[in-house]
């Protein structure tokens, strides 16, 4: 590799046998696969998902990983096998890392649903350290026009959020509930108001109601006051279980449930009338494919949705997990990385 990259980086990893730390470390720097690309971090953003590694609310898969799967950087070295990027391209890391690409899944065009797939920040080292790998083929492009900070929440916060808009089955012009109003949530707004959606946000946090109605959402209440009319489709991007009933409870007929978390508290036990009956639909959303992420950082370019950013700088990442585990986020926390 170039003689300008260090041979040692600092990290942040997480414990397979204590959930809740996160700490510093001084690391290798990764040297590129054959058809990877090594990536000097400029920023990257701080997921709920980062949260459920931390804590072990998905199950270690490896030990001392390093967090983080909305990395932005610039390209320092390829791998022999790579075409396609230049060294000094700025590039996205994000969560789907691999795919085996041969099941019924990957060849219905679902990816997302492959059981052999592989994660950045869970299965292998992410974005919360100054160098990262990403194979090639699941790297993305960034649109122009946004800073790198703002880029980094696009990578998941904004896929996983254009996803759930398409399970949600929004229709034209339709009333689209969201519940809880952090990264995703205020990404997933700005696009469906520019697809023409009366957006009515249900969170608990005065300073997230405020955001919202800043956006351009018709209402702004906490979830148990329920929205001012009935839904055509919800998004549940909180945690929390109990959240499902009350969404199914402020649909319309007809209208459609999609819990976008990895993580999901218990749900209560269901009324059939009150909840399911007249035709409600509840769907998961799982991951997300490569398809999707282009797409959405197409639609990124072309509506232009802002994050509002709380940044960090890197030596504090374990702070803005906790500021995020308490709900002190405003909007979506990125972290500012080390000069070269």
């Amino acid at each position: 590799m170039d003689a300008s990259i260090p041979e040692t980086m600092a990290a942040w990893v997480v414990s397979a046998d204590r959930p809740g730390g996160l700490e510093r470390a001084e690391l290798p720097v990764p040297v590129p696969a054959p058809g990877e690309l090594l990536v000097r971090v400029r920023t990257c953003g701080v997921c709920r998902t980062d949260l459920h590694v931390r804590d072990h609310d998905l199950l270690p898969h490896r030990d001392r990983v390093v967090p983080g799967h909305e990395a932005v950087g610039d390209v320092v070295a390829t791998g022999s096998e790579v075409t396609g990027f230049e060294v000094g391209a700025l590039i996205g890391i994000p969560w789907l890392r691999g795919t085996c690409g041969a099941c019924p899944y990957c060849t219905r065009g679902r990816e997302n649903l492959c059981l052999s797939s592989v994660h950045t920040g869970w299965d292998a080292d992410g974005g919360y350290a100054e160098y990262a790998t990403v194979p090639a083929d699941y790297a993305y492009e960034m649109p122009a026009g946004y800073s790198a900070e703002e880029l980094a929440p696009l990578l998941c916060a904004g896929i996983i959020g254009y996803r759930a808009l398409r399970r949600a089955d929004l229709p034209t012009g339709g009333r689209l509930g969201i519940y809880g109003f952090g990264a995703s949530g205020h990404l997933t707004a700005q696009l469906a108001l520019a697809q023409g959606a009366t957006v009515h946000v249900l969170t608990r946090s005065p300073a997230a109601q405020a955001l919202a109605r800043e956006l351009g959402a018709a209402s702004a209440h906490d979830a148990r006051t329920g929205p001012p009319e009935p839904l055509d489709s919800a998004i549940l991007f909180a945690p929390e279980g109990a959240l499902v009933l009350v969404a199914l409870e402020a649909l319309a007929s007809g209208g459609t449930l999609a819990i976008a978390g990895i993580h999901l508290s218990d749900i209560p036990p269901l009324d059939y009338q009150r909840h399911l009956f007249r035709e409600r639909t509840v769907r998961s959303v799982t991951a997300n494919t490569r398809q999707d992420g282009r797409a959405f950082l197409s639609a990124a370019a072309e509506h232009r949705p802002r994050p509002t950013l709380s940044p960090y700088d890197f030596a504090h990442a374990d702070t803005a997990l906790d500021d995020l585990a308490a709900g002190r986020v405003h909007g979506v926390a990125v972290l500012r990385m080390p000069g070269p």
